[in-house]
This record gives C-alpha cells, sequence and structure tokens, in this order.
C-alpha cells in the first residue's frame, strides 16, 4: 500500500502555461495555423504531459498484462480459459497480433504474468520480455462473491507499478497499456456499470464472439456479480477486489505510474478503459496523462471514455485488445510530435507569411 500511496502523491496537476508555446511554435511553422488537425493537439498535449517544449518519443514501451477469471465458470466466453496461458507462449513468441503491429512502429512489449490459473513453464532466460508479478491462479467466480481479496488487489495495482518502475530504467518515453484474460470483458463491463451507472445491458458486448443466447447469459451473470458483492463505487479499491481482474489492476498501476513520472499512457481498448476508469478514481489527475487510442468495438467502451472525457484517436472496429490500437495510436503521436520539432517556420525555411487584406 506504501508504494500505491507514494505514487498518488506524485502526480502533479499538467502545466497547460506550455500549451500555450506549443500552440506558439505551431503557428509559426511552415503551414496554415491549424492545418494538421489533431496532430498539432497531440503535439501540445505531449508538450502538456511531459513538460517538454521540445519532447522526443523514442522509446515506446506496450505492457500487456495477462489474467484469468473465474467469472467464465458462468459460459461467458466463446473460448476456454486454456486459451490464456496459449496466447502468453504465442506473446513471447513475438507471433501474436500485439507483437507484428509493436514491431510495425518500433514499440517493445512486455508481457507479464498478473494472474494466469496455470503455472507457466517459461525460461526466463530465454524470454527477455516477460515478466511474473503473478498474484494468485485467476480470480474467483464473481457471481458467487468478490473476485479477489482487498490485498490482492492492492498487490495487482502495485505490481503494474513494479513492472513499469523496472521498465523505466532502460527508458519510456510513451507506455501504452495492453490486455489478454477469458472474461476480462465480463468483469470490465461489471466495473464500467458500476462507476458510469449506466444499464449493463447498455455497457455489454459479445467480447470473443458470443452468441445472443450467451450475451444474455453474461449481462445476466454481471447483474448477479453486482448485486451480490454491492462494489462501492467512491472505493476504486473495493471495485477492482470485488468485480476486478488482475490485470486490471495491473494495469491501473502501470497508468498511475506513467502519471507519476510525466510520461504518456495510450490506453488501448476496453478491458484498458476499465483499469484506466479504476487509476482515475484512485488519482482524477491522471486522465490529463491519458490519450485514448482507438473506440473499440465492444459497445460499453465509448461509454467509458464519455465518462472520462477521452476522444479517441482511431476507429477501426478494433476488439483484438493485447494493445494493438495503442501501438497504431502510438504512430500517430510520434508524428505530430516529430511535426512540432523538426518541420521548420517561416523564418528558418525564407518562407512568406500569411498576408492578411
Amino acid at each position: 500500500m506504501q508504494k500505491l500511496k507514494a505514487v498518488i502523491a506524485k502526480i502533479e496537476k499538467t502545466d497547460h502555461r506550455l500549451t500555450e508555446k506549443a500552440q506558439e511554435k505551431l503557428d509559426n511553422l511552415t503551414k496554415p495555423q491549424g492545418s494538421l488537425g489533431r496532430l498539432e493537439d497531440l503535439a501540445k498535449r505531449i508538450v502538456t504531459i511531459t513538460g517538454k517544449i521540445e519532447p522526443k518519443i523514442k522509446n515506446k514501451v506496450i505492457f500487456t498484462m495477462v489474467g484469468d477469471h473465474g467469472i467464465v465458470e458462468e459460459g461467458v466466453s466463446a473460448y476456454p480459459k486454456e486459451v490464456t496461458p496459449q496466447m502468453v507462449y504465442n506473446f513471447i513468441q513475438g507471433t501474436a497480433g500485439i507483437n507484428i503491429l509493436a514491431r510495425h512502429v518500433g514499440a517493445k512489449v512486455i508481457v507479464v504474468d498478473m494472474g494466469v490459473a496455470s503455472k507457466l513453464q517459461i525460461d526466463n532466460s530465454k524470454a527477455g520480455n516477460f515478466k511474473d508479478k503473478k498474484v494468485a491462479l485467476g480470480t474467483k467466480n464473481m457471481a458467487r462473491g468478490p473476485a479477489m481479496t482487498t490485498l490482492e488487489a492492492m498487490r495487482s495495482i502495485e505490481a503494474g507499478i513494479e513492472v513499469f518502475e523496472e521498465e523505466l530504467a532502460n527508458g519510456i518515453d510513451i507506455v501504452g497499456t495492453g490486455d489478454m484474460g477469458i472474461g476480462n470483458t465480463t468483469a470490465s463491463s461489471a466495473i464500467a456499470a458500476c462507476f458510469t451507472e449506466k444499464p449493463v445491458e447498455e455497457l455489454t458486448g459479445r467480447g470473443t464472439g458470443i452468441d445472443d443466447k450467451a450475451l444474455l447469459n453474461k449481462i445476466a451473470a454481471i447483474k448477479k456479480a453486482l448485486q451480490l458483492n454491492k462494489p462501492k463505487p467512491e472505493d476504486a479499491i473495493d471495485v477492482l477486489s470485488k468485480i476486478g481482474g488482475f490485470e486490471i489492476g495491473g494495469l491501473a498501476g502501470v497508468i498511475l505510474a506513467g502519471a507519476s513520472y510525466k510520461i504518456p499512457v495510450v490506453i488501448d481498448g476496453f478491458i484498458s478503459g476499465a483499469s484506466a476508469l479504476i487509476a482515475c478514481h484512485l488519482e482524477p489527475k491522471v486522465k490529463d496523462y491519458l490519450i485514448a487510442a482507438h473506440c473499440s468495438v465492444e459497445r460499453g467502451h465509448k461509454i467509458v471514455l464519455d465518462h472520462m472525457g477521452l476522444e479517441p484517436l482511431l476507429d477501426l472496429n478494433l476488439r483484438l485488445g493485447e494493445g494493438t490500437g495503442a501501438a497504431l495510436a502510438m504512430n500517430i503521436i510520434e508524428a505530430g510530435v516529430k511535426i512540432l520539432t523538426q518541420m521548420a517556420t517561416f523564418q528558418s525555411a525564407s518562407v512568406s507569411k500569411r498576408v492578411d487584406k
């Protein structure tokens, strides 16, 4: 708990005076003012977050956190929980979707076992991108009781902070959040319902591609979990412990740590959105350090983003998770920063400025 308190205490309000300086610089570049739209907005956002008028995005890191969910016992997923550890090996081998897209944009992927429900057979000497921070062998079935204990919830967040700080020594200029875990859209829908107070039906999607009957069953399981556990929205740890997941807590820790070090945090899809809700309710200033990568096909994601006041960069009908949307968004964010830092000014390029008549 001490680690969590220390990180939260470090998070500062962003300095919007730097936004004005960045705007002045953008307005003097060889282009009509505002002609690069959201790329310019992103550049200003990175300046404000980092506190640097000449920010650089070189070291891109995506944390893909993995955990199992006891709620799968209720038949909420089209896939069995055995897929979770199988995907971890896929991530480590570098052949999953996130690995391909991360290489495409020059990002590093760190795979973290937060709570896979089996003991993984991994040779750490041959898997430099893997970290074992397992809190427990998956969460309990939240439709029958709390998903985890309060201590486990706090441990999951602090494990996320630890992973971030361990990698920080290698350099992080921008961080992306990613997830994997059969059943985690169910937990995310429950978290979203608790914090946004929207009907479960509006927040629950098909996850891995379940049919209509399974969707109704999923909605019923979430309602049962909320009614049974009665999570308190004013207490983010209580919410996480009763209806959350270990990877969700871990990503909340990454988000908090990123904000504490003034590093932009690019949140991926619906599960990352649920993690951001946890982080923002622990410390509201966190929101100013977040950039929403995209709007997921999961129907609750837009509601979550609207609740936090975040506008997604992309809308590509993505629903894979893993950090794939975050990887794509990093490329666009880096482009905006390069416009600010590398494009010529009217003066340096000897280009005539606009003449107002």
